[in-house]
């Protein structure tokens, strides 16, 4: 069966090619002095250390990174601000803590006492007359 791959040369154009490769390569081998062949050896063996050392490095780094990433996740749980309380919220508290804020509106006629509406000129005078001070 042919393959019909574009990027592929037909098999019986590489034969030729790759059986000189060889050939040469074969020659070039037995040709080589030992001191040369040594120093080729151990460039060979540095280069694929070389190759290997980067994924060596990356691995031996993932724990201590996970670790650390853990105690930082672990250590945000833990320490998590007190939910603040909203601006309408706080406003409302002030507003409710300040005398002020009681002399503002009437009481509900319901809930409030009969006789207070009695007197009402008399309260008028004593709210206008506490805040100015008193001279004695």
């Amino acid at each position: 069966m042919k393959s019909s791959d574009p990027y592929q040369p037909e098999k019986r154009e590489q034969e030729p090619l790759e059986r000189r490769a060889r050939e040469l390569w074969r020659e070039a081998a037995r040709q080589i002095d030992p001191a040369t062949a040594g120093r080729l050896r151990a460039a060979r063996r540095d280069a694929l250390q070389a190759a290997r050392a980067p994924a060596w490095n990356a691995t031996r780094w993932l724990i201590p990174t996970g670790a650390v990433a853990a105690i930082a996740l672990a250590a945000l749980m833990v320490w998590q601000p007190l939910p603040r309380a909203s601006a309408s919220m706080q406003a409302h508290q002030t507003a409710s803590a300040s005398p002020e804020a009681d002399n503002e509106l009437p009481p509900d006629a319901e809930q409030a006492d009969p006789a207070l509406y009695q007197n009402l000129d008399f309260y008028a005078w004593l709210a206008a007359n506490d805040r100015q001070p008193a001279t004695r």
